[in-house]
């Protein structure tokens, strides 16, 4: 393909002349879209973090578009990734807690571009929480994460490791103190990194690209880094002193809501934690490095929308916390890179995008049809140059623990039923503390410690208004919405976790 021209792709009318390059290619762009485990949006050298060693993204950043107010639409893995992979929220994808199954009749992103004409993968963790087998959820070739591990463990020979190296027990959280299954120690995974998981997926795609020149090809591949307990090699054990990193003081309004299971981490392990994550982050950049590398010796980046980011985000002592679970902005944000060489422009989006504006754009740019049911909108213009009409503000949900989150420019907005007793193993001393709600003046407090939903009544109700007119637009049961109550009362009715099915809007 031939690069379009700087004028066409700066100027007012950038996004129709992208269309019209678009149409006159014989073949269609490969997409190569690379996900991350709870990498936090903070933890990238390209944000800003001087300590996030990320050489690889961080290139990635300056060779294409980096939306740097990018949101996920719920802080817990499936959701998340649901919700971005079908271009529906949560509660309209029908998934809102860790272990529901995505739909097999739901659409999705590799079902679309199937029917445009892509060859289909996923080789990772992709959190359908059902056996990977081809066809699944439209993927010709189903590398989930169950069939990589049982591949991994029946094709490696690992190498033995060098003297000295401790061994890591196995990852058991909720059943042991949480100094042990986030890693204080700082301790790496017992193999090399040739003999890696994430080093085998890389092998895998070498594998699959190999094999896919002829059509153009959609590919998801999925790491589970940085994840607890942030798995590293052993050559990368002591990269990272833990005493580089600060640990966040939680602030004067954090006390109740900090997880019991937090509460006896001393500063030491909260800094082990940390640097294990941080050391996690540098394997996972390293292994994208290696995909990326693929794409250049299969002289296929030129022809490839290549797309990273990740589920969720990570709080690593923000709060007092260690997961994500929450609705502070460490566990919402994450980052979103994109880049097609010569295609979309280099260059970094301050304003407010969503995960599902992600699924609406891969499918614009690749020509697909758009998803019937569809809660996002199209990112093209921010990437060709043309006009874009910048989201006002995010939504974002947690139904484990009944809660919602709103964020504008200024202002976050968190509401709380305060009457399910989460499950999920991050329990309070109060575990239905009844309903509550949050105001944080992100310009004036951007660690959201102070709450001023009290002195701010009105922006409160207003985003309750807000909240509660995305929920009627978009969930399945809105018809049977009580006739009667206040705005609470109704965010309350949608809170409730449930399967659904879609609804149009």
């Amino acid at each position: 393909m031939g690069a379009m021209k700087r004028r066409e792709f700066i100027g007012g009318a950038g996004s129709a002349a992208f269309v019209r390059h678009l149409r006159g290619q014989a073949k269609r762009p490969n997409l190569l879209f690379l996900m991350a485990d709870d990498h936090a949006g903070y933890v990238l050298g390209a944000d800003g973090n001087a300590l996030a060693e990320t050489p690889n993204l961080d290139q990635l950043s300056r060779e294409g578009t980096r939306f740097a107010a990018h949101y996920c639409q719920s802080p817990v893995c499936t959701p998340a990734r649901q919700s971005l992979f079908t271009g529906q929220l949560p509660h309209s994808a029908g998934v809102t807690t860790l272990r529901t199954a995505l739909a097999n009749d739901k659409p999705t992103v590799a079902r679309q571009l199937q029917a445009a004409g892509y060859r289909t993968a996923a080789i990772g963790k992709m959190h359908f929480n059902q056996p990977g087998k081809p066809g699944l959820h439209g993927l010709d070739t189903a590398l989930t994460e169950d069939v990589v591990n049982r591949r991994w463990k029946a094709e490696s020979n690992p190498k033995p490791i060098p003297a000295g190296v401790p061994g890591r027990g196995p990852w058991m959280p909720f059943r042991v103190p949480a100094r042990e299954w986030l890693n204080a120690r700082s301790e790496p995974f017992a193999r090399l990194d040739f003999d890696m998981r994430a080093s085998f997926q890389t092998r895998l795609v070498r594998e699959y690209l190999a094999a896919n020149q002829s059509a153009p090809f959609a590919l998801w591949v999925s790491f589970q880094e940085p994840h607890s307990p942030y798995d590293f090699p052993v050559e990368d054990w002591k990269h990272f002193s833990p005493e580089r990193f600060p640990v966040p003081a939680p602030g004067p309004e954090d006390g109740w809501q900090i997880p019991l299971i937090f509460r006896d981490l001393s500063d030491e392990e909260k800094q082990g934690i940390i640097a294990s994550y941080y050391t996690s982050a540098r394997f996972l950049d390293r292994n994208v490095g290696n995909v990326l590398d693929l794409l250049r010796e299969f002289r296929l980046d030129e022809d490839t929308l290549v797309v990273y980011t990740a589920d969720h985000g990570y709080s690593l002592g923000q709060h007092g916390r260690f997961e994500k679970h929450c609705g502070y902005d460490p566990a919402l944000r994450v980052p979103l890179l994109m880049r097609w060489p010569g295609r979309i422009r280099e260059g970094v989006v301050q304003d407010l995008t969503e995960h599902v504006d992600l699924s609406a754009t891969v499918l614009d740019l690749l020509g697909a049809a758009p998803f019937a049911v569809r809660h996002g909108e199209s990112l093209r213009p921010y990437l060709t140059g043309a006009a874009a009409s910048p989201r006002e503000w995010i939504f974002s949900e947690l139904l484990e623990n009944e809660e919602c989150y709103a964020r504008s420019r200024k202002w976050k907005y968190i509401y709380c039923s305060g009457k399910r007793a989460r499950t999920d193993g991050y329990q309070i001393e109060n575990p239905t503390p009844g309903r509550y709600q949050k105001l944080y003046d992100l310009e004036a407090d951007p660690g959201e410690f102070t709450d001023l939903s009290e002195q701010h009544p009105q922006v409160a109700r207003d985003f309750q208004r807000k909240l509660l007119q995305r929920f009627r637009k978009t969930h399945p049961e809105a018809s049977a919405e009580p006739s009667q109550g206040s705005p609470a009362d109704l965010l309350d009715f949608y809170l409730r976790p449930r399967d659904a099915a879609p609804v149009e809007g």
